[in-house]
C-alpha cells in the first residue's frame, strides 16, 4: 500500500496562517494595553484630584510601582497555574497602572515632543519589529548580549542616582535605545518561532500570546523613555 504525498507546499501555507493568527493576537493585546496606559495617563494628568493623590504623597506613588512589579512578576512566574482570563485581567491591570505612574512625564516634558519621540518609537519599533520577523539571521546572540547590557545599564542608572553625573545620563540613554532597539527584533524573532510551537488556540497558546503582548509592550515603553530621555523638551 503506497502513502499519499505529502503537499509540502499546503503544510507549509497551514502553518503560516497558524502563525499569523497567533502574531496578530500578540500584536493585538500590545497595542490595547498601550491604549489603556495612554488613556491613564491622559485621565490622570488631567484631574488635579489625581495628581495630588498619586504624585502629591510618595507612599502612593511608590505604593503603585511596587503594585506594578507585584503585577508583572506574578505574571511571569505564575502564568502556568494561571486561567487564561486571569492572565490578560492582570495584564490589562498592569498596564493600567502603568499609565497612572507614566502620567509624571506630562509634568517634565512639552506635550509636542512627547507626542513627537512617541511618533519616532513607533516607527522604530515597526522597522525592528518587521526586521526580527523576516530576518533568516540568528538574533539569539544580539538578544543575549542586549540583556546582559541592561543590567548594565540598571546598574549603572542606580550608581548614578547618588552620583548625578549628566555624562553618565547621557550614556545610559543612548545605550538604553541601543538595547531596546535590539530586543525589539530578537523579541519578536522569538515570538514568531514560538507560533510555530504552540497551539494557539489551547489555554497555554492564549497565555503564550499574552506574555509575548507583555515583552514587546516592555520594549515599546522603554524605549520610549530612553528616546524621550533624548528628544524630550522640558517645560
Amino acid at each position: 500500500m503506497f502513502e499519499e504525498p505529502v503537499d509540502r507546499s499546503l503544510v507549509s501555507a497551514t502553518n503560516d496562517a497558524v502563525s499569523s493568527a497567533f502574531i496578530t493576537r500578540v500584536y493585538a493585546w500590545m497595542t490595547l494595553a498601550l491604549s489603556i496606559t495612554a488613556f491613564a495617563a491622559y485621565l490622570t494628568i488631567s484631574s488635579e484630584t489625581l495628581l495630588s493623590i498619586i504624585f502629591g504623597n510618595k507612599i502612593v506613588f511608590y505604593g503603585l510601582i511596587i503594585g506594578e512589579l507585584l503585577l508583572v512578576g506574578s505574571l511571569v512566574v505564575a502564568v502556568r497555574k494561571m486561567s487564561p482570563a486571569v492572565a490578560t485581567l492582570i495584564f490589562i491591570g498592569y498596564s493600567a497602572l502603568n499609565g497612572l505612574t507614566l502620567a509624571s512625564i506630562f509634568l517634565i516634558y512639552t506635550a509636542g515632543s512627547i507626542a513627537l519621540t512617541f511618533f519616532i518609537t513607533a516607527g522604530t519599533f515597526a522597522i525592528m519589529s518587521i526586521y526580527g520577523y523576516t530576518t533568516k539571521a540568528d538574533l539569539t546572540k544580539i538578544g543575549n548580549l542586549a540583556f546582559m547590557a541592561l543590567i548594565g545599564i540598571i546598574l549603572a542608572s542606580i550608581v548614578n542616582f547618588f552620583l548625578e553625573s549628566e555624562t553618565l545620563y547621557w550614556i545610559i540613554s543612548y545605550l538604553g535605545v541601543a538595547i531596546f532597539v535590539g530586543l525589539v527584533a530578537y523579541d519578536t524573532q522569538k515570538i514568531k518561532e514560538m507560533s510555530y510551537e504552540i497551539d494557539h488556540t489551547s489555554d497555554e497558546g492564549k497565555k503564550a500570546s499574552v506574555l509575548g503582548a507583555l515583552t514587546l509592550y516592555l520594549d515599546f515603553i522603554n524605549l520610549f523613555l530612553f528616546l524621550l530621555r533624548l528628544f524630550g523638551r522640558r517645560d
